[in-house]
């Protein structure tokens, strides 16, 4: 139930977000079959002259076709705007971001992107809410030379060990009323990885259900100003 609603809530809020300049595309995976994804291209794009990139990976839920590309356009489109990116939102191919399948699916396909489209290599962001907050501590940790700041949002760290966290700036999201990933220890981690000396900013918001993802954007704007700071050396 607690997935279908999270579908369902992405669906509303991409239908009222509506459509914009983002195409549902398809690669042809190694291990077989094809990877789904949406590319958002922003206004004004022009080859040879470099743009941020954005990685964004979806949460869980019941799957619809090109899932990445609805959560794309209710949450991370809005929210990143200023950042003026492009935008690439896989489906995930197997149940999880962390398994072998799906890195292995995530890495080509932004090897994909990074060869087609005119990338400014220092600033490349991996985002993700719940399950893709999930993935998005897995891929910067795993990936630190593909990415040069994370927001995970509404996510658990899994069993990453505390030392490869964070190796990027990481701006992390997190709800006190998070009723299926707990407040506490997201707190928790934040605190231990500032003591590490990583680059890391704690926002934690009063009062988003987890299934509230529209509640995130201002959050995710702001994180999406810090990061933008980050990427020009300011603080």
């Amino acid at each position: 139930m607690r997935t279908r609603l999270l579908a369902f809530c992405l669906c509303l809020l991409a239908s009222v977000a509506g459509a914009a300049d983002l195409r549902n595309l398809k690669m042809p995976l190694a291990d077989g079959g094809d990877l789904l994804y949406g590319l958002w291209l922003p206004d004004g794009y022009v080859p040879g002259q470099p743009r941020p990139l954005v990685l964004a990976l979806h949460p869980g839920g019941e799957r619809m076709v090109y899932y990445g590309s609805a959560y794309t356009r209710a949450v991370v489109a809005p929210a990143l705007a200023e950042l003026g990116a492009i935008i690439v939102a896989p489906d995930c191919p197997t149940n999880a971001w962390t398994d072998d399948t799906s890195e292995r699916a995530v890495v080509a396909l932004l090897d994909r992107v990074l060869r087609e489209y005119t990338i400014d290599r220092a600033r490349v962001l991996v985002v993700g809410f719940s399950m893709g907050g999930r993935g998005t501590w897995f891929f910067s940790s795993r990936h630190p030379e593909l990415f040069t700041a994370a927001i995970p949002m509404a996510a658990s760290t899994g069993n990453d060990p505390q030392e490869l966290l964070a190796r990027v700036p990481t701006y992390i999201i997190h709800s006190r009323r998070d009723q299926v990933v707990p407040f506490e220890p997201a707190e928790r981690n934040a605190r231990a990885l500032e003591r590490l000396g990583r680059t890391v900013i704690f926002d934690p918001l009063d009062t988003p259900t987890h299934f509230e993802m529209s509640a995130y954007i201002p959050a995710l704007r702001r994180a999406g100003s810090w990061v933008a700071n980050r990427w020009t050396g300011s603080k």
